[in-house]
């Protein structure tokens, strides 16, 4: 029998689990029974264009008020795919992250280092014709986050990636190179094969990088198939 399913199937082990014993808060708030499918709604099926003209991008997190934002600037691009490595046209791409010191822009974010001014940590910008996204930021801090006495996140910037509506939404994390925390994390090790944590992790792009202004990363994301990027989603 063929299968039914559109798209070809995420590998054995390239998505995290709901319940990660390493972390956590997932034994708190992990759906205990299976899933109940609800037909969709009027809201689900004519939710709003997304386009640039009723989301404007803003696209540079390194600045505030033409003041600039404390830490390391860089430049992150890449290329939105899906399973065949075709682009993913005009999707709308959402990023945050912590500032250089790890301190979220965000009342619920105590953490005691200090926060930035002139650095709110979000941005919205949407893929080309080519399936091609790139933004400005500065590099994020490690941060604690007492998921037990001595926690720490590596550094990351967080993604939201839509697709025709709010229905079609899957979130991720973007990790930097040779960070010491990313294998002590358990958020990060909660994706079980290690070839598909290697997609969580950007890499060094010289093209990408402004000489004497900005260093460069690059980091693709894969929608779906054997190769598809991990998400904290469930895909049982």
């Amino acid at each position: 029998m063929s299968d039914p399913t559109p798209y070809a199937p995420h590998a054995p082990g390239s998505q995290p689990p709901l319940d990660a014993p390493a972390y956590g808060s997932t034994h708190k708030r992990h759906p205990k029974l299976a899933p109940i499918r609800a037909p969709l709604t009027l809201t689900e099926a004519t939710s709003p264009r997304l386009t640039p003209e009723r989301f404007p991008p803003e696209a540079d997190m390194s600045r505030v008020n033409g003041k600039d934002a404390l830490g390391q600037r860089i430049i992150v691009g890449g290329r939105v795919l899906d399973e065949a490595g075709r682009p993913v046209p005009h999707a709308m791409v959402e990023v945050w992250q912590a500032n250089a010191a790890g301190r979220y822009h965000h009342p619920g974010d105590t953490h005691d280092a200090p926060l930035d001014p002139n650095f709110l940590g979000r941005a919205r910008l949407f893929t080309d014709a080519e399936g091609w996204y790139r933004y400005t930021t500065i590099q994020p801090g490690a941060y604690p986050w007492r998921n037990h006495h001595n926690a720490w996140r590596p550094v990351h910037i967080h993604y939201s990636l839509f697709g025709a509506g709010f229905a079609q939404r899957m979130v991720t994390q973007m990790y930097f190179p040779g960070d010491p925390l990313l294998p002590l994390d358990p958020i990060f090790n909660a994706v079980p094969d290690e070839a598909a944590r290697d997609r969580l992790i950007a890499r060094f792009d010289l093209e990408l990088t402004v000489p004497e202004w900005a260093l460069g990363y690059r980091f693709d994301i894969v929608l779906r198939g054997p190769a598809a990027t991990p998400f904290e989603e469930d895909h049982a």
